[in-house]
């Protein structure tokens, strides 16, 4: 906002220099003119006093002089009030200049000389000065109307986001009356809200998890208690005989399979909590899919220095959910930007048994034969991850994705990088 004000500052000072240099400028001409103008009435002058006497003359060769008149007062019996009006009267769009006429020392009468050396000057810095005046006043109003209804506006918004980044979700945002950012406030409105409801979940989330781990533990304590019992008394001799010895050890494996049934329910709990995925059947264009992704990933990858090519393809009606479907493609983009050599990427299409399939590639060193079945569990990441953020649920949540689609998503090796498919269903 204070640079926007340094600007308006800076057109308003840029405003008035202008101004003063066309009224100094217009002055200095003027002044330049109004000698030559006084130049051809002198020398006119000169010859009438020459003849002692007024006549007409050859105005052909004058430039500013356009138009000469005679108030003869010899006989001031024929000098009327109009006549003198008429004489004296400026005229429009012309200047004048009147001067005496003597004959020796005889006032003969007066000559009035019509000039045009200001008027079209007038005229000219007039105009100049009336399109600075409207075009400055025009800016300005602009740029007031820009600060008013845009910036200020904005701004606020941008603090509405710094509040959201700290946690703080309670902020209201009012929208201005000319609807500017209707669609961005919409954004951020749908965000705060999905943070919130985020955060809710994560607070009952964390509260079950607590509650489920205080539970286990509970019955964990019991049969880990008894397998200690039984453990100490095998270890110290308490059992003499072969049966008693087996009893104690079919104790003991019967409450480790117990345990075990426990930790897998703590497992399944955690993973259901955090991979709660959920997909809203509908339909949408591949066309539609491939604006999004080239509008995200065109300039993220030109930044990076990386190729980036979407292959030619058929618009086609796909059946599922258009965010959930961008999701997968952006966390395989992602992936091929992380864990690819920077060269190139590239996205094909072709059709296969009724379906759509999207691949994805990039070049680089492609993850080992070994690998390769693993890279869609949960949690897993590759031996090409050294010094790499993530988390290993990517590819998981994508195929997750994809299947609740009811499509699918694999991976292929190739000789000089890998090769990610999504397979969607067309209506």
């Amino acid at each position: 906002m204070k640079k926007f004000n340094s600007l308006i500052a800076a057109i308003v000072l840029l405003y008035g220099i202008a101004a003063f240099a066309l009224y100094w400028w217009r002055g200095a001409i003027n002044a330049e003119k109004s000698q030559e103008y006084k130049v051809e009435i002198n020398r006119l002058m000169a010859e009438f006093t020459a003849e002692g006497a007024f006549y007409q003359p050859d105005l052909l060769g004058m430039k500013w002089v356009c138009a000469v008149d005679y108030l003869d007062i010899s006989n001031q019996e024929y000098i009327h009030q109009e006549i003198l009006q008429a004489f004296f009267h400026s005229r429009n769009g012309k200047e004048s200049f009147i001067q005496p006429l003597f004959a020796g020392e005889t006032l003969k009468g007066f000559v009035r000389f019509d000039y045009i050396t200001a008027c079209g000057g007038r005229r000219w810095f007039g105009v100049a000065e009336s399109v600075l005046l409207f075009s400055g006043m025009f800016v300005l109003a602009v740029l007031l109307y820009i600060r008013k209804n845009i910036l200020k506006p904005f701004h606020r918004l941008s603090d509405l986001a710094f509040e959201l980044s700290k946690g703080h979700l309670q902020g209201e945002l009012e929208e201005g009356k000319n609807r500017f950012f209707g669609k961005f406030v919409w954004g951020i409105v749908m965000l705060r809200d999905s943070l919130s409801t985020a955060k809710a979940q994560a607070l009952k989330l964390e509260k079950d998890k607590k509650m489920l781990l205080l539970s286990l533990s509970h019955d964990i304590k019991i049969p880990l208690s008894t397998i200690q019992l039984y453990a100490k008394a095998l270890k110290e001799g308490v059992y003499q005989t072969e049966e008693q010895k087996l009893y104690a050890a079919a104790q003991i494996a019967g409450h480790a399979a117990e345990i075990e049934q426990f930790v897998k329910e703590i497992i399944t709990t955690s993973s259901e909590d955090i991979l709660a995925i959920t997909v809203e059947e509908g339909e949408f264009y591949l066309k539609a899919l491939m604006n999004k992704v080239q509008k995200v990933y065109a300039p993220k990858c030109r930044l990076a220095m990386t190729e980036f090519q979407i292959g030619s393809y058929a618009d086609k009606l796909l059946k599922g959910d258009i965010e959930r479907a961008f999701e997968t493609l952006e966390n395989l983009l992602e992936n091929a930007l992380k864990y690819g050599d920077g060269k190139r990427i590239s996205i094909d299409f072709y059709m296969e048994e009724y379906c759509q399939i999207i691949r994805v590639y990039n070049t680089g060193i492609p993850v080992s034969a070994e690998e390769l079945p693993h890279l869609f569990d949960s949690f897993y990441r590759g031996s090409n991850v050294e010094g790499k953020a993530g988390n290993g649920l990517g590819l998981y949540i994508g195929r997750e994705i994809m299947c609740k689609m009811d499509g699918e998503l694999f991976a292929e090796r190739t000789e000089n990088g890998m090769r990610f498919c999504m397979v969607l269903q067309i209506r």
